[in-house]
């Protein structure tokens, strides 16, 4: 999925636009990407002399690429929302910085009735920089 596809399911725009393109989705799994650049707004004070991403936004990052898999189950359908409702077990190994390519990976761990959880890890050329296991919640509108 292009940015163009990807702006179809998520309603975040920039600057809380995330994720550039789904590399891989099915029903049970994903990868996506995230390009980290010098010029996003929080590197301003995030650290002046030290930029790294804020791990808050490392989770949201692969948050909205846990939506590549909401996508593929039936019940999802276009202008639905799906809200994080829950984090647990996250961990932040090392920082990222700019000039990396985020990859985020997830399986989908359980799914019923619009309820899912999702184990995810944002990886930097093959190392684990964070881990989390997130909870959302699917509302279709219609």
């Amino acid at each position: 999925m292009d940015i163009t596809q990807i702006l179809q399911f998520l309603p975040h725009r920039y600057p809380f636009l995330l994720i550039d393109r789904v590399l891989e989705a099915d029903e049970k799994r994903f990868r996506a990407l995230k390009n980290v650049t010098f010029n996003e707004p929080h590197f301003q004070g995030h650290f002046p002399s030290y930029p790294i991403m804020p791990g808050v936004l490392i989770l949201e990052a692969m948050a909205q690429a846990s939506v590549a898999v909401v996508t593929k189950q039936p019940e999802f359908k276009p202008g639905g929302l799906v809200f994080l409702v829950g984090v647990e077990e996250a961990r932040f190994r090392k920082p990222v910085t700019p000039g990396d390519s985020l990859i985020l990976e997830g399986e989908l761990l359980q799914y019923r009735r619009g309820l899912g959880k999702v184990k995810v890890e944002a990886k930097v050329e093959g190392e684990v920089r964070a881990e989390a296991t997130l909870t959302f919640v699917l509302r279709s509108e219609g």
